[in-house]
């Protein structure tokens, strides 16, 4: 069911590039080509087939100049000897001279151009609005797709894939719009033409040529389709790879295996290499059988009228024109080639980015879902059941409450599905048995968007924008002002490091924010959560991946954004949760312990034996830093084992 709130049209039927759905494709794609609520872009639409339809009409009529100009420049021939005129009789005698029938031979060509180029300037505005609504739909619908989606994706390759599908949806829409009911109008007056200048055989040969082109454009494009899946998978794993490699450049550092990931991406680039060589083959004996076929079809028609001409029943000027009548046949004959070929190759680059519409939204909002009311944020779990796996349950029934403005901590062994509690208040997932309540609303019956407006997170693992700080902490909440920006900064104690900075907060923080270091990053990620003031917050092992000193500083920054708020806070370190009202212990995915610390110390479990082996391994931190050092501040390393100690 989609929601009704989201903004994202209902998923679109399977794009394909075979023949038998092809025309069901391009009606699957009208919306876009003939928007229903843009009055403007249909004008502009009409207007650009207007201009085309006079186009291919002065195309068509244009050899009548070539055949007047070439009749009176031959004084018409053994026509004229048998007493036809060699030129229009209608027409007055200066504008019959060889002259002007060239110059309005060559305006006619230039008219043809005049009309075309109106026709693409009339119908950029079209193409170029139905490339950035599907662009659009496909990025909304990226975001509506579940975190289970985005876990198993390749950025790389879902780039390209976007990428190829909006190019393809261009071409398709510039191509059956302005492009294909003309052609077959061009094929139709130009029969016409040639029936009433040279006779029906004539129409026959020509008709007999268009079938066969049409028929070997057909089935080679068809053959080329396979190749071209291929080309494509070939570029997206390729770009999967690059793009893979250079997110985690410093990995690759740490390895050195610059040569290994190069390898990788060359034999990646081998497979396309090779489907793109095929391509070309391919691109080359297509081209080669379509002139071959309509070389043998003009090779017919000029035969005939050369023996027209003998007998004197033709001029030569009608020699001169059934050419140029040949040679404009050509043009709408190589284009309805180009047009079928970039049509299916425009399929096949969509086919991949239809799939991914076609993606199924996991989680979605209700049609009756309403706002969350939030009237003091007290969250509760009720015998909630969870499973990513329906072999592998996470989660076997928890129950417990985060009274309004309290602190709740979560903490347990690793896999005990700590973070899954997050996950679920955020509803990246749907519970698969019991239910999830703030302030007495299951969170499956409110709206996604008021859902996490009202929830804050700081993550273990913070990830920025490759933007400025200051970008990266109104985040939180766009419209904030930099006064409001510079108070959150100074909340999470990042202020003053900012303003040491040449740039201060217009600093560019680098890819996923790389440029800072841990605490700073984790400091950035609370001040836009203060930034965004939500009733309830959830702490994700936000300080698990420092050490201890910077763990310390940034706890007080968490105190302090923690307070009167509810929160729930996922730790692994036990020292940051002693003062909790209440803390619960998962294990297995039960909650096997709860209470505050001095009890859980008391009831000597499996609380008592992580805070036990905690603080076993601080002492021993401390220890470390207190060993023996020089003066100068460095630690002295006792003899290796087996080393003599001097003086023994």
């Amino acid at each position: 069911m989609t929601s009704r709130r989201s903004g994202i049209a209902p998923r679109p039927s399977k794009i394909s590039a075979e023949e038998a759905s092809m025309f069901h494709t391009l009606r699957q794609l009208w919306p876009y080509i003939w928007p229903g609520d843009r009055p403007d872009l249909k004008s502009r639409v009409g207007l650009a087939v207007i201009a085309l339809v006079i186009a291919k009409i002065v195309t068509v009529f244009s050899p009548y100049f070539f055949k007047w100009a070439t009749d009176a420049l031959t004084g018409g021939g053994a026509a004229t000897a048998a007493g036809e005129a060699a030129t229009p009789g209608f027409l007055p005698a200066w504008l019959v001279a060889p002259v002007m029938l060239v110059v309005a031979y060559n305006v006619a060509r230039v008219l043809f151009v005049g009309f075309n180029q109106l026709r693409d300037a009339l119908f950029a505005r079209v193409g170029q609005h139905a490339v950035r609504r599907l662009a659009f739909l496909t990025f909304r619908h990226m975001h509506a797709l579940s975190l289970r989606f985005h876990l198993a994706r390749r950025t790389g390759g879902l780039s390209r894939v976007i990428e190829r599908g909006v190019k393809g949806i261009e071409n398709i829409v510039r191509f059956t719009i302005l492009n294909g009911i003309p052609t077959f109008l061009e094929f139709a007056v130009m029969a016409g033409v040639i029936w009433y200048q040279f006779g029906f055989v004539y129409v026959l040969v020509v008709a007999a040529m268009i079938v066969a082109y049409t028929w070997f454009t057909i089935q080679t494009s068809n053959w080329r389709i396979a190749i071209r899946r291929e080309m494509n998978d070939s570029d997206t794993e390729a770009n999967s790879k690059a793009i893979d490699s250079l997110l985690n450049f410093e990995t690759v550092k740490y390895f050195g295996n610059e040569e290994m990931e190069a390898e990788r991406f060359d034999r990646s680039m081998a497979g396309y290499e090779h489907a793109a060589t095929r391509t070309w083959t391919s691109l080359a004996w297509l081209n080669f059988g379509q002139a071959f076929i309509l070389g043998i079809g003009t090779a017919i028609c000029m035969i005939l009228s050369a023996r027209a001409v003998m007998a004197g029943t033709q001029t030569i000027g009608d020699f001169v024109m059934i050419n140029a009548l040949l040679l404009q046949l050509s043009i709408p004959l190589n284009f309805i080639g180009f047009l079928y070929r970039e049509i299916r190759q425009g399929l096949t680059d969509l086919e991949a980015m239809f799939e991914l519409l076609s993606q199924p939204a996991e989680i979605t909002d209700r049609t009756d879902a309403q706002p969350l009311r939030i009237e003091g944020g007290t969250v509760r779990f009720e015998d909630v059941v969870f499973h990513y796996d329906a072999n592998r349950p996470i989660l076997k029934g928890i129950s417990f409450e985060v009274p309004a403005g309290r602190t709740v901590a979560i903490v347990g062994p690793s896999g005990a599905g700590k973070s899954t509690v997050s996950r679920l208040l955020f509803r990246f997932y749907d519970v698969t048995g019991g239910r999830i309540t703030i302030d007495g609303q299951d969170l499956r019956d409110v709206t996604q968007a008021s859902l996490r407006a009202a929830t804050g997170m700081v993550p273990q693992d913070t990830v920025l924008f490759n933007d400025t700080i200051a970008y990266n902490i109104r985040y939180g909440r766009p419209d904030a002002s930099e006064a409001e920006v510079i108070e959150a900064a100074r909340m999470a104690q990042i202020a003053g490091f900012i303003e040491t900075l040449p740039d201060g907060f217009d600093t560019e923080v680098g890819e996923r924010g790389l440029k800072l270091s841990g605490g700073e990053k984790q400091r950035v990620a609370i001040a836009r959560t203060i930034l965004k003031a939500p009733p309830i917050l959830i702490l994700d092992e936000a300080t698990s991946a420092l050490d201890t000193h910077t763990e310390r500083e940034i706890q007080a920054a968490l105190d302090q954004v923690s307070r009167n708020r509810t929160t729930v806070v996922i730790a692994h370190r036990l020292s940051t949760v002693v003062n909790a009202e209440e803390i619960l212990v998962l294990e297995k995915g039960r909650i096997v312990e709860r209470g505050r610390h001095q009890d859980l110390l008391a009831q000597e479990g499996l609380y008592a034996s992580m805070w036990a082996r905690q603080q076993e391994a601080s002492e021993a931190e401390e220890r470390l830093r207190a060993a023996t050092a020089d003066d100068s501040g460095f630690v002295l390393r006792g003899p290796r084992a087996g080393e003599e100690v001097a003086g023994t």
